[in-house]
This record gives structure tokens, sequence and C-alpha cells, in this order.
């Protein structure tokens, strides 16, 4: 279960920067503490036992993503993924249509916070949306259980521009917003 999430999230990421930044056949670094590391694998790891743990990645991913690899840092992870996992990614995954709308939405100016829950409302009714204020941002917005999307996105309106950032849950409440 635990490479399936780490998988499914590396190919959520992968989508995400290819709608902010387009497409190039190239190498991508992907980063990721420990803590999230973790989650995936529902383990309390050390950061040896992670990169052991990491070290024999399956085949199923390396299959799609090429030979991904990973290196550490004071708990802080590095995955090289080559070339041809970005090609994979633009050329046999379906594009996520929500994120490229959300990038073009925060990208424009004069965006503002109802253009925003609107979007998620048109890809799910029953989305949640809670005013936050913990000095880093001033939204939560999460699809509800039945939408195939488990990240939290997070919005803070800095006058003039929007940002965001998605979070999976469990970090999120590891940041105790």
């Amino acid at each position: 279960m635990g490479y399936k999430r780490l998988y499914k999230n590396l190919i959520d990421i992968i989508k995400e920067e290819q709608a902010k930044l387009g497409f190039r056949r190239e190498s991508i670094r992907l980063y990721y503490p420990l803590s999230s590391l973790n989650h995936f694998f529902e383990t309390q790891d050390t950061e040896e036992q992670m990169k052991n743990r990491l070290h024999g990645i399956p085949d199923f991913i390396k299959e799609t993503l090429g030979d991904i690899k990973v290196t550490s840092k004071k708990e802080r992870f590095c995955f090289y993924i080559p070339e041809e996992g970005s090609n994979y990614v633009h050329e046999n995954t379906n594009p996520n249509e929500f994120i490229k709308e959300l990038v073009e939405i925060v990208g424009k100016h004069g965006c503002k916070m109802e253009d925003i829950i609107a979007l998620f409302k048109k890809h799910d009714k029953n989305v949640f949306v809670e005013e936050i204020h913990n000095g880093e941002f001033d939204y939560l917005i999460r699809f509800s259980e039945e939408n195939e999307d488990p990240y939290y996105y997070c919005f803070h309106d800095e006058g003039c521009h929007i940002i965001y950032h998605r979070f999976l849950p469990e970090d999120y409440e590891d940041f105790g917003f």
C-alpha cells in the first residue's frame, strides 16, 4: 500500500509541475520530508530505515517512471526521476484537469477566492471550505471523500495575487494549523 501511495503522489506532483511549467522531456527532482514518507508507509522509520526501504522501489514504479534514485540528507529525501518518467506521465496518464484549471485561475491578475471556491464546487458540489487564521493561510479547501482527490488545498491572499499549497491530510495535521 505504501508504494502505491508514493507512486500516486509522485505522478500527481509531476502532473502539477507540468500544469504550471508546461511539459519538457527532462529529469525531475522531487523532495519529501521523512515524516511524509512515513505517512505513505504507515511507519515510524528513521532516515536510515527509510533509505533502506526505498532502496527496493518496486518494478511497477520503475517500469513507468524509470530508474528512480533516492538520496537523503537531514531527513529530507530527494527522488531523482529520469526523463522517461516525466515523459511517461505526459504521454500515458490523463492530465489533471482540475489542477490545470486551478493553476490558470491563480495565475490571473485579480483572482478572487470566490473564483477558486467556484472551481472546486464545479468539480465537487460537496466541497469543504474553511476560513482559517493561522498566520500562513486564509482558507483550507478540500474535496468530499467521494472525490478521488485526497489533498488539502491551502490558500493565502497576498494582496496582488493568491498562492496555494497542496498537502496530504496527514502532512496538514502534522503542521498543526
